[in-house]
């Protein structure tokens, strides 16, 4: 399992408001290592909750594309990060953030449709 150190993520179910899109996380995990990670999303799958979140270096920046996906929890406000063990559950997960994924696309669309409507 890992751990939060520490979170200023955009996380609805948190109640914290990261609007500037910088929401991060600090992952420890298993063998100690400690990873700076964006907070790309919570979002519902299967019905459980999951976050996203994208591994960034030294540099603050995600070097491969690679997205860590967990099962989040929020108990009592504390917010706690699961490790995900079965492949369908994991499957499940995965297919629910292509949704947000696509969700995302279909409305940057939307956005450089109305722009170009403005013009």
């Amino acid at each position: 399992m890992s751990d939060f150190e520490t979170c200023s993520g955009n996380c609805a179910s948190c109640g914290e408001d990261c609007s500037d899109g910088g929401a991060t996380i600090t992952l420890t995990l298993d063998n100690d290592e400690t990873i700076e990670c964006a907070v790309l999303t919570t979002y519902p799958a299967a019905g459980k909750e999951y976050i996203a979140l994208l591994p960034l270096n030294e540099n603050g920046e995600n070097e491969d594309g690679e997205v860590f996906i967990y099962r989040y929890k929020n108990e009592n406000g504390t917010p706690t990060l699961e490790n995900i063990e079965d492949d369908d559950e994991y499957e499940a997960a995965s297919d629910g953030f292509d949704e947000w994924l696509d969700s995302m696309e279909f409305d940057e669309l939307v956005e450089e449709e109305d722009e170009d409507e403005a013009e």
